[in-house]
């Protein structure tokens, strides 16, 4: 008697040393764990609804007339047709806030764009080459580390003028300081390993070696460096628009909505100072949360857990 011998069919395909490389890798891991955190995917998405009304507002689609004056309309309170009230010149403190929106997230990308290549390049040059090299880019960010923050922003403020574009030159020239001694560390221990050798024997050049071998091992760190900086330069624009060194007059801002409060509080009129702070606040909290997932998402010891 025979036996009939059946061949079930392989249905699926069997992952190539790439994708297996791919779904092994820190990154698809963070990717993993992110998505498992319920409250990194509601950040994110509170991040994106802030991108996307800003968005928005900066190409008219809604919220044209922000700055549309009408001087009987002043200090009217909250109702149907302005759901947030208007400001002493009848403005829509809705609309106002929400183009405040674009303000702080141009400053903050470019101005924390801005430190992280200023911080990633002295970083990685002073790790790798170390010497009088490190020594003198060391000396250098030792000694504007010493001056105030807050001072040397105030000083690009106001011998530039105030203007959306010194916000993001003041801030990203004064707040890249971090990033380069955590850079410059990753650089010391990374250019001695093996894979860099590795590099070396086959005849890679210095700038091979710093930007395709080893920086892309450290652009973790400088990812989450960058979130980082984001929160700090919104939280920078709003303090020195508060100061009157922020944005040019005329342009919405939460730092500015925040100082017209000081006066307006004493008129009972709450309602400007209550939309600045609720728009900051969650953008900020957004961050600072998601930023935090990333940060232990990003962690290699943490991997695979």
């Amino acid at each position: 008697m025979s036996s009939v011998q059946t061949t079930i069919p392989q249905t699926s395909t069997p992952l190539t040393a790439s994708s297996r490389g791919l779904r092994n890798s820190l990154w698809w891991d963070a990717y993993r764990r992110i998505k498992r955190d319920k409250v990194a995917v509601l950040c994110f998405w509170i991040m994106f609804a802030y991108i996307l009304l800003a968005a928005l507002c900066a190409f008219g689609v809604i919220f044209g007339d922000f700055n549309l004056t009408d001087n009987a309309k002043a200090y009217q309170a909250p109702s149907w047709d302005h759901w947030l009230g208007t400001d002493i010149f009848g403005r829509d403190v809705l609309a106002r806030a929400a183009h405040g929106t674009v303000t702080s997230l141009v400053v903050g990308f470019f101005g924390s764009a801005l430190a992280v290549l200023i911080g990633t390049f002295f970083g990685a040059i002073a790790g790798y080459f170390g010497g009088k090299t490190d020594d003198i880019i060391v000396w250098f960010y030792t000694t504007i580390d010493t001056i105030p923050y807050i001072l040397l922003v105030v000083a690009f403020s106001l011998v530039i003028g105030p203007s959306l574009k010194t916000l993001c030159i003041a801030i990203g020239l004064t707040s890249w300081i971090g990033l380069c001694r955590v850079v410059r560390a990753e650089f010391m221990k990374h250019r001695d390993r093996e894979y860099v050798q590795g590099a070396l024997a086959l005849g890679a050049g210095n700038a091979r070696r710093i930007f395709l071998h080893i920086l892309p091992n450290v652009s973790h760190l400088i990812l989450i460096n960058f979130s980082l900086g984001f929160v700090g330069a919104v939280k920078g624009e709003v303090i020195l628009s508060y100061l009157g060194l922020g944005v040019e007059p005329g342009t919405p801002s939460w730092g500015t909505m925040i100082n017209y409060a000081k006066q307006e509080l004493a008129r009972d009129v709450w309602w400007g100072l209550f939309a600045a702070t609720i728009f900051m606040f969650f953008l900020v909290l957004a961050f600072n949360l998601f930023n935090d997932a990333l940060r232990d998402a990003l962690d290699p010891k943490l991997k695979n857990k």
